[in-house]
């Protein structure tokens, strides 16, 4: 209940009034059922965003640090994410990876619809990173299909470092699903996932204006690489 009062009631409107936004291919949703929506990822809005714009109800493995909060701020953190079905994963420890993808299984055997970002991060510097592999480790063998979603105009509305939103223009694309039948296997090889999200990849930046960089976006938090290196022309070997 929370969820949808959440998203038709307390804060869709006020989105509504900031973003403007619009979407286009949701139609490549399938009404029901399991499926992936693996999004680029500018800022912290681009979540409510997408839950705004897509009618079916969205899934996200939300860090633990979001349920785990002391003070008036984390007791409020926790009873948002709570309230509106986030899941949340423990990232710490060699296990944790392993227990993200099951909870993402759980999520999509449930006939449910998953959001990830698999860059991992808010992109540093508004550019595409390399994807991380989970969403395939999960895909390829549930048969779950995927679908790229590019967002755009969320760093306009919700300038990254600062609290205060502006009002501009977002817009959401979904892709439709990829063709990843040659890839799927009950335990796919290494080389096989790392393949296919390469391709995911690859259609994130042939649907949005970003530059890509063959790096992950954590990385490039935690290390300041020089500004001028040019991202590869062909990036995804």
């Amino acid at each position: 209940m929370w969820y949808w009062l959440f998203k038709n009631v307390l804060i869709g409107p006020v989105l509504r009034l900031f973003g403007r936004p619009t979407i286009e291919g949701e139609d490549h949703i399938p009404p029901t059922g399991p499926v992936i929506l693996a999004s680029n990822h500018l800022t912290v809005a681009d979540s409510f965003f997408l839950v705004l714009m897509v009618r079916r109800r969205i899934t996200f493995v939300a860090k633990n640090e979001y349920f785990t909060g002391t003070g008036l701020k984390g007791h409020l953190t926790r009873w948002f994410f709570t309230r509106t079905g986030q899941v949340p994963i423990d990232r710490s420890g060699a296990d944790a990876a392993r227990g993200a993808l099951a909870t993402a299984r759980g999520i999509l055997e449930a006939g449910g619809v998953w959001g990830i970002y698999p860059e991992g991060s808010r992109s540093p510097d508004g550019r595409l990173h390399r994807g991380k592999t989970g969403v395939m480790r999960v895909a390829l063998p549930t048969g779950a299909p995927v679908l790229p979603v590019v967002m755009r105009g969320t760093p306009a509305v919700n300038p990254i470092g600062s609290r205060m939103w502006r009002f501009g223009k977002v817009h959401i694309t979904v892709c439709p699903p990829l063709d990843l039948a040659r890839h799927h296997a009950p335990t796919p090889s290494e080389q096989t996932v790392r393949a296919a999200t390469d391709e995911l990849m690859r259609t994130l930046l042939a649907n949005s204006d970003q530059e890509y960089v063959d790096a992950y976006a954590a990385q490039r938090v935690r290390v300041s690489l020089p500004h001028e290196q040019a991202p590869r022309s062909y990036p995804f070997r």
